[in-house]
């Protein structure tokens, strides 16, 4: 059984058809390019899974459960998390404070028992910083825990909005363009670290990305769309030579040298 499904899902805003009628499957553990040129519907296909956005017409299905009409919580809730395009961190919390905020969700106290600072409270929230700083960790921005979160450099942003998604303990992770902004040592570093979360957290991830050297690396399957419709879903061999694919994003000059 495929951990994510989507059947025939499309999405109208008015007379503006965004997505049409894309069907795909994940195993676990895949990791899969979603690619495309701007405007194509990719970031749409996101929102969608995410319930950010309801579709029109299809179903999406996780672990075989229809969530197509869950809400953004309860699909979070159900092992799916995601960055976005845009970085939407707490910008005036410190660095931790960001991961704190999405722990204290496992917080067993009350309002009471936080107002008097109860023994069990002091205990419950020095494991959550623990816990937080084990993300930090992960990402490499144990040193910058203290931090606020817009003094960091953008590429650090960007570790620190990954960390955040991680500490949602997601099974599905959905990376929206991860390198952007980046520079091309950057852009390598982030590699070695999506595949590291991606090991030691057992995940599943779909990646948004206009660096092709990073999508090239990281993923041996590739969906293409384009204007809202799949072009090709394949291997990036067989993208890397699709005449549709190199006319309507790649360019048909378009060669990939590894490393």
């Amino acid at each position: 059984m495929a951990l994510l499904e989507l059947k025939g899902v499309t999405k109208r805003f008015g007379g503006i058809v965004a997505v049409k009628d894309i069907s795909f499957a994940l195993e676990q553990n895949e990791i899969v390019g979603l690619i495309g040129p701007n405007g194509a519907g990719k970031t749409t296909i996101f929102n969608l899974i995410t319930g950010v956005y309801k579709v029109t017409g299809g179903k999406i299905f996780f672990d075989g459960k229809d969530i197509t009409d869950l809400d953004p919580v309860s699909i979070v809730k159900c092992g799916i998390a995601r960055t976005f395009q845009n970085i939407r961190l707490f910008n005036k919390l410190s660095v931790i404070e960001n991961i704190r905020t999405v722990l204290f969700r496992e917080a067993d106290y009350n309002m009471v028992e936080a107002l008097f600072r109860s023994p069990k409270v002091t205990k419950i929230e020095k494991q959550l910083v623990e816990k937080a700083m084990e993300y930090l960790k992960v990402v490499e921005l144990e040193e910058y825990a203290n931090y606020r979160a817009d003094s960091l450099p953008y590429g650090l942003q960007r570790k620190l909005e990954i960390a955040r998604a991680l500490a949602l303990k997601p099974r599905l992770l959905l990376l929206d363009e991860p390198a952007a902004g980046m520079n091309p040592e950057e852009s390598l570093m982030l590699v070695d670290l999506i595949r590291k979360v991606k090991e030691r957290y057992n995940l599943t991830i779909i990646l948004i990305e206009h660096h092709m050297d990073v999508v090239m690396e990281l993923c041996p399957r590739i969906i293409v769309i384009n204007f809202g419709e799949m072009l090709i879903d394949g291997t990036k061999e067989e993208v890397q030579s699709d005449p549709r694919v190199l006319k309507a994003y790649l360019g048909e000059e378009y060669t990939y040298v590894k490393g």
